[in-house]
């Protein structure tokens, strides 16, 4: 598996770096979407006979972790074409990649993802939001609530995780489906949030929710493999992100501290300020290296390689990029909570990444049980 980039990958983050630099902090989300789009960086990751780039899950990484080192991450790449673009590309039908991809892959067009429920958090076991066939129609009719869902206003639909019922077992499977944004029955509420993000955050409830049949997403009998499909990336892409981020508060504080002198050295002389911004770099390039391999594993098709190596890269890289934002808070010291340097906000933006889309203690349960080999306590 290879741990040096590639000329093709070095150039692709090389654009984007530049086109981040072009838009940089409080850019226009909307505007740099848009200009994404039409360069075809949002849909690298997705089929070319569709629009796309025909890359992977690697390449959206490197767009997403670019923009983030500028001061300007999309965070609607984890969730429009990582999540619901690559479950549509692998399990979609022929009418349903036509309909979404091409508009997915130039920015036209942007799709939510809803999992979490209020009673659910990280066990998708426990999912509540029901699907059940319309026997007047042959459709389904949907009924739950979804929390924390990410950006379902600039949606044009979100992908909903719900369960139906096998007819062999009677148990209940988790399938996926297209809500268009203004189906009957489909409402939001916005969460206030004191988090300084782009993407609004909601609650949505679904009430007898009636959706053509042709609103199922792949086989209603493939259950767990469809939607780790999208889960593997969201971890994947969410490491992208804290990793990005990191970057961006590391730079703004070695730059401070090359310049900022007192007692006729600079600060960064000193290695009670060098030695802890080295160790922060560090710790994001080692996040990096077991991103590229979760990337790597899930662009060749090993699902369960991926799934290991994406948790461990998203756990890596929240701590990373949490330790990143308060040492560079700290190596500016006031000057690190004013609006002129920008990083206060992060100090709540980087625990997004510990927090979501699963916990650390999640991803630490998940490693001592699936790679340990030890017990559970539940």
């Amino acid at each position: 598996m290879p741990t040096i980039e590639t000329d093709e990958h070095k150039a692709l983050r090389s654009a984007v770096a530049a086109l981040g630099k072009r838009h940089g902090p409080g850019a226009d989300p909307d505007h740099l979407w848009s200009e994404a789009g039409k360069l075809g960086y949002l849909g690298v990751n997705l089929p070319e006979a569709h629009g796309g780039g025909g890359g992977g899950i690697a390449e959206l990484s490197i767009v997403l972790e670019e923009l983030g080192a500028a001061g300007c991450p999309l965070l609607m790449l984890v969730v429009s074409p990582a999540i619901c673009g690559t479950v549509i590309a692998r399990f979609g039908t022929d009418a349903q990649r036509r309909e979404w991809l091409p508009g997915l892959s130039d920015g036209t067009r942007r799709m939510a993802f809803g999992i979490t429920e209020p009673d659910a958090g990280s066990n998708s076991h426990r999912i509540t939001t029901t699907a059940r066939r319309d026997q007047d129609t042959g459709g389904w009719i949907l009924n739950g609530r979804k929390v924390f869902i990410s950006g379902v206003d600039i949606a044009d639909a979100t992908l909903i995780v719900g369960r139906t019922e096998d007819a062999r077992t009677g148990r209940l499977k988790p399938c996926l489906f297209i809500v268009p944004r203004d189906t009957e029955g489909f409402t939001r509420r916005p969460i206030d949030m004191e988090l300084n993000a782009a993407e609004k955050q909601f609650e949505l409830a679904l009430d007898d929710v009636r959706l053509p049949a042709d609103a199922l997403v792949g086989d209603e009998d493939a259950g767990l493999l469809q939607l780790f499909a999208g889960l593997n990336p969201e971890r994947i892409m969410t490491a992208a992100f804290a990793i990005g981020m990191g970057r961006h508060a590391l730079g703004k504080a070695v730059a401070y501290a090359r310049d900022r002198t007192v007692w006729n050295a600079p600060i960064g002389a000193h290695q009670a300020i060098a030695h802890p911004l080295a160790q922060a770099h560090i710790d994001l390039e080692l996040a990096r290296l077991m991103m590229q391999k979760a990337a790597a594993l899930y662009d060749a098709g090993d699902d369960l390689g991926a799934g290991e190596a994406a948790n461990m890269a998203k756990y890596a890289a929240g701590e990373a990029c949490v330790k990143a934002v308060d040492q560079a808070v700290h190596t500016l010291g006031g000057n690190g909570l004013t609006r002129e340097y920008g990083l206060a906000r992060l100090i709540t933006a980087s625990r997004v990444a510990r927090i979501a889309p699963v916990s650390r203690e999640m991803i630490l349960n998940y490693v001592s049980h699936q790679s340990l080999g030890l017990p559970k306590s539940y």
